[in-house]
């Protein structure tokens, strides 16, 4: 993995908008009316457009935008693991509309719903051994990446898939003898995909909103020690999964929800980074830059970083359509590298741009914009920080 050894190098979490004709290539073979050919096709060239247009934005480490997850960057692993069924369910059981900032905010999140109806009225049961089965696929996605970085003058390259707390996160288990007996089956058969990623020469990223997210819908009634003993629990079986896999391979990504609301009852980072850095990778992907968590960058004053490990702090939100001023990303940059050291930093983003492949929180333009701002906020960043 790249360090900032010369200058602030810029990347994002993964996830961004997919082209329209992408979106109705799709939307036609999931209606049964595709034509799988032109799907895969058009999926090979619009990961080498998004790939060329990262580059031009100035962007240093790039992906693939997760154009090849055809449901969401944590439900794609449906496709991709055998054992589960899709079974509809009330919204009043779901846990994806609980939680403590819903029960204080109900007016506000009323209104939100009513404007875009959650789409969680579907759980997943596990009815059979969890395997993994979507090898194709995701060698598909390596070779659609690989063959999109020919030519193109990057540093490096990452695809991001879901740690075990967050692969398919509304599963529910109705095969296995518990739910650990069935974590512990996922997160074995998620293995083949980390080794493979990292095996490729590619880094691997894992995405794990739920680690932090769970907090808001755990506690209470639960108390605070019984979540940070599952979270404890959820960084060992990752580090389980990602045995024999060089550390400095592999992202691991942690955020609070991607969702546009309150966000009073997040878990204080400060509560939880001696859990989340125990985890064994080369860095640590961290939601830093909107308003309920940007003050956070001074828990690295008291907070050492693991030896040898970077810090991917998000100084761009995904969240807002207001493009963040290079001069503040500059100074975003500047607290964190000055508290860890400029070689430990990579300028990233909060969350990834889009959370599956017909839903984006912000306008595409908008995307390009923030990221452009990105590298221009890491360039004088680092004329400050190099001078």
């Amino acid at each position: 993995m790249k360090r900032s050894t010369d200058r602030i190098l810029t990347t994002h979490v993964g996830s961004l908008i997919r082209p329209k004709e992408l979106q109705d290539l799709l939307r036609a073979q999931q209606s049964g009316q595709g034509n799988d050919a032109a799907y895969e096709a058009c999926l090979k060239d619009s990961v080498a457009w998004v790939v060329r247009r990262q580059a031009e934005a100035g962007l240093d480490v790039v992906d693939d935008g997760e154009f090849g997850k055809n449901i969401s960057w944590s439900q794609y692993a449906l496709e991709r693991l055998s054992g589960f069924e899709r079974r509809p369910v009330s919204l009043e059981k779901n846990p994806f509309v609980a939680g403590a900032d819903r029960a204080r905010f109900q007016e506000f999140y009323a209104e939100m719903d009513a404007a875009t109806p959650p789409s969680s009225d579907w759980e997943s049961v596990c009815v059979g051994p969890i395997a993994y089965t979507g090898k194709a696929a995701l060698l598909r996605d390596i070779e659609d990446i690989k063959t999109a970085l020919q030519g193109v003058n990057v540093s490096e390259a990452f695809l991001p898939v879901a740690a075990p707390a967050s692969v398919i996160p509304d599963r529910r288990n109705a095969y296995y003898k518990d739910d650990e007996e069935m974590f512990q089956a996922l997160a074995t058969a998620m293995r083949e995909e980390y080794r493979t990623i990292a095996d490729s020469g590619l880094l691997l990223q894992l995405d794990d909103a739920r680690a932090a997210v769970t907090f808001d819908r755990m506690v209470p009634p639960a108390s605070f020690g019984d979540y940070r003993k599952w979270l404890e629990r959820q960084i060992e079986v990752l580090n389980h999964a990602l045995e024999g896999i060089p550390p400095e391979r592999i992202r691991y990504h942690v955020c609070w929800g991607s969702w546009p609301g309150p966000h009073t009852t997040d878990v204080p980072l400060k509560d939880i980074v001696d859990i989340i850095t125990k985890a064994n990778v080369g860095a640590f992907l961290i939601e830093g830059a909107n308003p309920r968590h940007e003050h956070e960058w001074e828990v690295w004053e008291s907070v050492k970083l693991p030896d040898g490990k970077i810090l991917i702090p998000g100084v761009v939100s995904h969240a807002t359509n207001i493009v963040e001023h290079p001069e503040l990303i500059a100074q975003r940059i500047v607290r964190y590298a000055k508290s860890l050291g400029r070689e430990n930093v990579i300028a990233g983003t909060d969350c990834g741009f889009a959370q599956g492949p017909f839903h984006r929180r912000v306008h595409p333009s908008i995307m390009w914009a923030k990221l452009e701002s990105l590298a221009e906020g890491a360039r004088l960043a680092s004329k400050k920080l190099w001078n």
